[in-house]
């Protein structure tokens, strides 16, 4: 980690971003994006995971909010093109891990994977995460599959694909952001005391 990276700072801007942009509509789905960014991170941490995986349940979409306008084609008003990578590499540079960014990064790819190896996952799709679908990529390759499955985190990438599925409950309070806030104060305190 950059010793110029202040921990509270980071916290504060990445927190800002859902200020700004977390009541906004999450690409045709029931939910907002906080509501559903909270929701995959309350998944996550029911099912028991550490932190970098709860945080990543959470920053699993934040490159919806944080491109820049004209920085990123839409996905015909359906998010960010390559919201992943930019979501990923806004984490990256602002200090955090990069188990966190690479399980980010993951959950596209992800459900590309799963509509290649279970018919009835795209089935169970939303009809927003069908039309993304087509501009991330569509369904896998037999080779992109293959090689996919070859990752080392590759349970944890599909979970946190499953939570991203799940987490779009409508009524359902948005009560954990300040403990969410903790977490990311002290993964970033923490790796920087210890200079990673």
């Amino acid at each position: 980690m950059s010793p110029t990276i202040n921990p509270e700072a980071v916290v504060n801007e990445v927190f800002s971003l859902y200020e700004k942009h977390g009541d906004e509509d999450y690409i045709g789905e029931p939910v907002s994006q906080l509501e559903h960014m909270s929701q995959a991170a309350r998944l996550a941490e029911e099912e028991g995971y550490d932190d970098e995986v709860i945080l990543a349940a959470f920053f699993h979409d934040i490159g919806h909010l944080c491109a820049g306008a004209g920085q990123t084609e839409s996905m015909d008003g359906m998010g960010n093109m390559d919201h992943e990578k930019l979501g990923a590499d806004y984490l990256l540079a602002h200090g955090f891990s990069e188990r966190i960014a690479e399980l980010v990064q993951a959950h596209v790819i992800a459900k590309r994977y799963l509509t290649y190896r279970y018919a009835e996952y795209y089935n169970k799709l939303s009809p927003a995460s069908k039309v993304t679908l087509e501009f991330q990529g569509g369904m896998m390759s037999p080779e992109e599959a293959a090689a996919f499955e070859q990752k080392p985190d590759l349970d944890l990438i599909i979970r946190l694909r499953y939570w991203d599925d799940m987490a779009k409950e409508t009524d359902v309070a948005v009560n954990n952001i300040g403990h969410l806030k903790m977490l990311a104060l002290d993964h970033l305190t923490n790796r920087a005391a210890n200079k990673v």
